[in-house]
Formats: C-alpha cells, sequence, structure tokens
C-alpha cells in the first residue's frame, strides 16, 4: 500500500482550479489528507506571469501547492474545457475561489457540472458571498479584515486600524470552505448527490471574531482596540520582564490566587481593588502596574518556569525563528521535510492537527507547471499524437 492509499482522504479525486491564498488554502487541507488533487493552471504560453502568489519557486507557492499534482489545461479553449469535463466525470471536488461571475462565464458554474456528474461538489470562496449587493467585488484579505470589524480591535488603544501581521481571511476562508467540502462528502454518503459549499472572506473573517462579535449582538458592547491585554479577561496580557517580555495569562479566580502567590504578592489577591474580575477590571492599570514592577526584578526564563509550576499558564514572545527552535514546536514536526525536484530539500508548515491512526504525510513538493499533464491525459485514454495536437493548439 502506498503512503497516499494509506492516508484518509486518498479515494477522492479534487479538481483545483485555484488561485492566490484562499483556495489554495483550502485545497491543502484535503491534499495533505491524501486526495488526489489535479491542481489545473494556464498553459506556459498563455501563462501570465507570478501573480499575487509570487514566484513559483518562492516559499509562498511552495508552501501553497505541496502534496498535489499538475497539468496544464486553457479552459478558455473549446479542447481544454472538453478536458476538464472528461475530468469532471470520474471527480469528487472541484475547488475555485475565481470572482463570482467567472465560473458562469468559463461554463464550470455548479449546475453545469451537477449536469455532468450529479455526485460532484462544488467549492467555491469569493470575497463578499455569491450573491448580494458586494457580489461582484474583487476580494482581498485585508479588506475583509477591515470590513469584518477585526482591525478596529487590534492594535494599541488610539493608535488608529491595525491589519493583523497574517492573511487571516485568506486563511479563515479556506479552512472554512474545507471544511464544507467535508461535510458534503459525509452528507453524499447518504444522498448520494453532491452540493454547491460556499465560503467567503467576508463571513469567514466576522466568523472569526467570535466573543467579541457576541459581545455585541448579545451585550450590545462594541469592543475597542486593547493593545496587548486582553479584553476581557484580567489580569491577561504582556508583562515587561529583566530581559524582555513575556506574556501571562492569570484570568479566573483560582488560578489568580496562584498567580499572586507564585509571584510573591499574595496580597494582590486579598486586596479589595483586585480580589474580584469586576474589580480587576475596572483596575486593570493599577493592577498591570503592579504585576510588571514585580515580573521586571527577574529573567523572562525565571517568571514562565515558575508560572507554569504554579499552574499559571506563561510563555515566550517569540520571534519566527525562535517558533521553529523551541523543542516543543520541533516535537510536533511543525517545520515539515519536501524534496523538491529543483531546488532540493525544503521544509514547509506542517499540519496542525493530528490523526492517530492515519497520520498526515508530507508526500511530495509543489509539482512543476504542467509536471503531470501527459500522465493525466494518458489515464483518460488520450494518445502521444492526441496529447501533441493539444499542446500545438495551447489547450494544454
Amino acid at each position: 500500500m502506498t503512503a497516499q492509499a494509506a492516508l484518509p482522504l486518498a479515494r477522492f479525486k479534487v479538481l483545483d482550479l485555484t488561485r492566490v491564498r484562499a483556495g489554495p488554502t483550502a485545497v491543502r487541507q484535503l491534499a495533505d489528507w491524501g486526495a488526489d488533487v489535479i491542481k489545473i493552471e494556464s498553459p506556459p504560453a498563455l501563462d501570465q506571469g507570478e501573480g499575487l502568489g509570487g514566484p513559483r519557486h518562492g516559499f509562498d507557492f511552495q508552501n501553497l501547492h505541496r502534496n498535489k499534482r499538475s497539468m496544464t489545461l486553457n479552459l478558455k479553449s473549446p479542447e481544454g474545457l472538453a478536458i476538464f469535463k472528461k475530468l469532471v466525470e470520474t471527480a469528487d471536488v472541484v475547488v475555485e475561489n475565481y470572482r463570482p461571475d467567472v465560473k458562469f462565464r468559463l461554463g464550470v458554474d455548479y449546475e453545469t457540472l451537477r449536469a455532468i456528474n450529479p455526485r460532484i461538489i462544488l467549492g467555491s470562496i469569493s470575497g463578499f458571498g455569491q450573491d448580494g449587493p458586494y457580489r461582484e467585488r474583487p476580494g482581498f484579505d485585508q479588506i475583509a479584515q477591515g470590513m469584518g470589524g477585526l482591525m478596529s480591535i487590534t492594535g494599541l488603544p488610539g493608535q488608529g486600524p491595525v491589519r493583523v501581521g497574517i492573511p487571516v481571511a485568506d486563511l479563515t476562508a479556506g479552512i472554512f470552505c474545507a471544511m464544507g467540502i467535508l461535510v458534503a462528502l459525509l452528507e453524499r454518503e447518504v444522498s448520494g448527490e453532491g452540493q454547491w459549499v460556499k465560503s467567503s472572506l467576508l463571513q469567514a473573517q466576522i466568523a472569526m471574531l467570535d466573543f467579541q462579535a457576541a459581545r455585541w449582538l448579545m451585550a450590545g458592547e462594541v469592543p475597542k482596540q486593547a493593545g496587548n491585554d486582553h479584553p476581557t479577561s484580567i489580569p491577561t496580557g504582556v508583562f515587561e520582564t529583566a530581559d524582555g517580555h513575556i506574556n501571562i495569562a492569570a484570568t479566573g479566580g483560582g488560578i489568580y490566587k496562584r498567580f499572586c502567590e507564585a509571584i510573591g504578592a499574595p496580597e494582590l489577591a486579598s486586596d479589595p481593588d483586585y480580589a474580584t474580575s469586576a474589580a480587576r477590571s475596572k483596575n486593570r492599570k493599577a493592577l498591570n502596574a503592579a504585576i510588571a514592577a514585580i515580573t521586571r526584578t527577574q529573567s523572562s526564563r525565571h517568571w514562565i518556569d515558575l508560572l507554569n509550576e504554579a499552574g499559571v499558564p506563561s510563555g515566550p514572545i517569540y520571534s519566527i525563528d525562535e517558533v521553529f527552535a523551541d523543542p516543543q514546536v520541533e516535537h510536533l514536526g511543525m517545520a515539515a521535510a519536501v524534496d523538491h525536484p529543483v531546488l532540493g530539500p525544503q521544509k514547509v508548515v506542517g499540519q496542525a492537527v493530528e490523526l492517530s491512526r492515519t497520520p498526515q504525510v508530507m508526500r511530495s513538493a509543489t509539482p512543476e507547471q504542467g509536471a503531470d499533464t501527459d500522465a493525466i491525459l494518458q489515464g483518460l485514454g488520450y494518445g502521444a499524437a492526441d496529447i501533441a495536437a493539444l499542446r500545438e493548439k495551447n489547450a494544454i
């Protein structure tokens, strides 16, 4: 049994029409767990260059497209579209993140695909939704961060809106879409029918607001910027030490009492200004100052070890290189090795989910453009002369 055949999604074939980040993130979830993903790209003669995904051999593109096969196909040509529809006949999933109208112009919309294969699942990611007043607007992560409220609650109080340091709307839209596709595959086992799975950057960003959104919906509170302080759990935030800064999360009566005892300040637990959650919220600035006066007397390592031993969550604030040097991160295998045919040995970001019986396997690096075109076409019954003719017409 091959490594791919042993993986939980190995029985599914996915046609990947995605670009940039949100769509590739969705497909990466399926590819990493063993789905046979065919990444469909423009033929070399029609390729318009790097685009927003960066150069093909760059870190971003390589991290997004591992564990896939690549074929080139011109969906705007009759021959290319015919090949795609032939692939749809035996596929399980198609994923795209075009602007909503594009799929209809290309003839790869859900109703068209469903007429070919009633079991097909189409996963679509857009900026703002497949319908509604903003349907035709181009989507971009930072636009969704702003419209989804995230930038209004990120950063230090009064400094103005701040974007998050990762494309969180893109990434979560992709993850939500992948989850929807998996739900649709499970439902198909009962109904025998596929369906259209939709996600958008705006929906994903609002969903990720979570308790901050609930504060408004249920309590009528408009959250504001809180900087490094947790907006509702106090004291939780960044505290200066003798050699840097650390995070401490000492919210809740029991943890807060243990925290005060551990840092040698039991009076902070009994002081009426800090004894209750409401009092700590009201007097947050004074409490933070009292804690910082103590934490500045010892090193970060001293406090992290001491507090964790006392059952109080605390941790370092790493730069990215320090993240991957941490022994726990190394143990978790978050830097996954692949061997690229051109670049040689590389490392990509590992999966955040573990399965006990069928662990994820980093099977292959991102393929070269069209590396598998001939093999895929041969599997569909095309001969060498047919393939040469298709290439001559720039259909592949």
